[in-house]
């Protein structure tokens, strides 16, 4: 394996989840509403109908379009006439988000090592207001968002303009994340290294790691 100069790291189910989680907040919101449901059916209706999305861009159209799926059947109105701006300015908030307990250590240990850190994320532009509200902005050299960019993981441009922004050869740079495709071919298709991060799992495996612990032990 190539020396590794710099890491880049996805943000969502990486870095950071929802919190208690999406159904929980979908509920809190709704019900202010006037619209009762249950945060476990709702977080089963969330990933049904993020998981049949096809292209999304990250823009505000298409969460809506994800939101107003979810809801399907369970109200009168759909959210994106009624709390959809509620819900989406809601998840731009630090209290939304937990900030998964191996980060800091990680982060703070890279650093001493002398590693380069970035981010690249498939989000919007509420990304950066809300790793600065976590306190997780300062860690980062660069921080590359997509629907900036125009370009989403898997899309080798993405991880190339990380790269050119590091000024660091792709050979040199280990790409960490959650999604298999996004995130671990994505980076081999580009030229970087990459570790699958399954979290969950209790051993590491090749390029699978279970905790972000794992890139201090290499």
């Amino acid at each position: 394996m190539e020396t590794v100069e710099a890491i880049t790291l996805d943000v969502g189910g990486t870095l950071i989840e929802p919190w208690p989680s999406v159904g929980h907040i979908y509920a809190e919101v709704a019900a202010r509403y006037g619209v009762q449901a249950e945060p476990e059916e709702l977080t089963r209706r969330f990933v049904q109908a993020w998981q049949a999305q096809d292209a999304f861009q990250y823009t505000r159209a298409d969460w809506a379009a994800v939101v107003d799926a979810t809801f399907e059947g369970l109200v009168t109105q759909l959210p994106s006439q009624t709390f959809f701006g509620e819900l989406y300015s809601h998840f731009a908030k630090a209290e939304c988000w937990h900030v998964y307990e191996d980060v800091i250590p990680t982060l703070t240990a890279l650093r001493q090592q002398g590693i380069r850190l970035a981010v690249i994320s498939n989000w919007d532009d509420r990304l950066r207001p809300l790793l600065k509200s976590l306190e997780l902005a300062h860690w980062f050299e660069v921080i590359h968002v997509s629907a900036e960019i125009g370009a989403h993981k898997p899309d080798a441009r993405i991880f190339q303009t990380a790269a050119e922004s590091l000024g660091t050869p792709p050979a040199r740079i280990l790409h960490v994340g959650d999604g298999e495709r996004e995130d671990h071919q994505g980076a081999l298709v580009s030229g970087l290294q990459s570790r699958w991060l399954c979290r969950g799992t209790e051993n590491s495996v090749a390029h699978i790691i279970p905790s972000l612990e794992y890139l201090v032990r290499q």
